[in-house]
């Protein structure tokens, strides 16, 4: 055991000398990645009830590059973060009415709106982001 230790560092000590016997430097590679751009965004969703709730954030998180969706059934509001590299709040929006809630920017889709639970079946005109 003690030999192959001892012919594994000889081979190594050669391996980081050139042939003046001078000891290289060993060089990192250098990474480059490119920083995700995260956006945070507060808006208002018409909704209910926790099941609202399940449904509005599964709608949001659906979207590439959300990071975090959390909707306050109490305010009617939406807090949202997001890689702006790869998505928008308008896609957000546009998610979240295709599953059938309005959104203060998009109105919630009617066919979608109709196939919810009853206790999700919010009133139209009730005030958003409290």
């Amino acid at each position: 055991m003690k030999n192959g230790f001892l012919i594994t560092a000889v081979i190594a000590a050669i391996g980081l000398t050139n042939c003046n016997g001078q000891v290289q430097k060993e060089t990192t590679p250098v990474v480059v990645t490119k920083m995700a751009t995260t956006t945070a965004v507060s808006f208002g969703v018409r909704g209910n009830c926790g099941m609202c709730k399940s449904t509005i954030e599964e709608a949001a998180s659906s979207v590439e590059g959300v990071a975090t969706a959390v909707w306050d059934v109490e305010k009617k509001n939406m807090n949202l973060s997001f890689d702006a590299s790869k998505t928008t709040a308008m896609a957000v929006h546009t998610a979240i009415a295709a599953s059938g809630y309005d959104t203060d920017k998009v109105l919630g889709n009617l066919d979608a709106y109709e196939t919810l639970p009853g206790c999700c079946k919010y009133d139209h005109a009730m005030k958003m982001n409290q």
